[in-house]
């Protein structure tokens, strides 16, 4: 028995391993993982791979959905005294985020803008965020710049993200053909139903109908796995996709 304990542990390890390798980690997490497979796997475990997981993901995106109902306004409000009080980098970086999940993308921008001057100017966290704040405020030409300079310095990092924004950039600018591909691709990819929301808007929005009928059939088929808790994470794209569906029905 003892034995089949320690061949578990071993394919953990080398689970993680391959993890490791396929994410472009540093090579001493394999040290790591193989000369402590139980204890390395635990550590790889909790610090690599569920703050990337979709797991964590949907977790937090729940608890904060949770804070806003309760009082939508609250983490604005403290950020923006954070940063009067403060004005750090840091602060400006929380104000940022907090103008950015209240609607004020504008203003969100140019606050992200802010903070890639200086020592922050590569940081891909903060590209990214202000790619998000120029896509919601209709800028997709800045977006699309900060979004490739993302994807050059590290294409794993936040990779379906990266890539849906880029999608919803192009159609942006009106690059249709190469906002179809890049939605395709994501869809291939990930196979995510926010990969394939955001993919049935776009091509509900541009007229595409046998793409909207097609991912809609994935939709629908994806949808029907889902539990309570599920259809509560994911309502905003339902909404958004239900949205769209509706303007398209309108037109002559």
């Amino acid at each position: 028995m003892p034995f089949v304990g320690l061949g578990l542990h071993v394919l953990v390890a080398l689970f993680f391993a391959i993890h490791a390798v396929r994410s472009g980690q540093q090579m001493y997490w394999l040290i790591i993982l193989f000369s402590f497979p139980l204890l390395g796997s635990v550590v790889y475990f909790l610090v690599i791979y569920l703050p990337n997981s979709r797991l964590e993901h949907g977790a937090r995106k729940a608890v904060a959905a949770a804070a806003r109902s309760l009082d939508p306004t609250r983490e604005l409000r403290e950020a923006r005294a954070a940063f009067e009080y403060t004005p750090t980098a840091q602060n400006q970086m929380r104000l940022a985020l907090a103008l950015l999940e209240a609607g004020a993308a504008d203003e969100a921008a140019t606050n992200y803008e802010a903070c890639l001057k200086g020592p922050f100017a590569s940081d891909r966290e903060i590209k990214f965020c202000a790619a998000r704040a120029f896509v919601e405020s209709g800028r997709y030409a800045r977006a699309i710049v900060h979004l490739e300079e993302i994807r050059a310095t590290d294409s794993n990092f936040r990779a379906e993200q990266v890539s849906l924004l880029i999608a919803r950039a192009l159609a942006g600018t009106g690059r249709n053909q190469e906002a179809k591909a890049e939605f395709e691709a994501a869809v291939s990819r990930f196979g995510s139903f926010e990969a394939h929301a955001e993919y049935a808007v776009w091509a509900v929005t541009s007229g595409d109908g046998a793409a909207a009928a097609r991912v809609q059939a994935e939709i629908d088929q994806i949808m029907k796995r889902w539990n309570r808790h599920t259809r509560v994470l994911n309502m905003h794209l339902v909404r958004r996709l239900a949205a769209a569906n509706e303007v398209a029905s309108k037109r002559p």
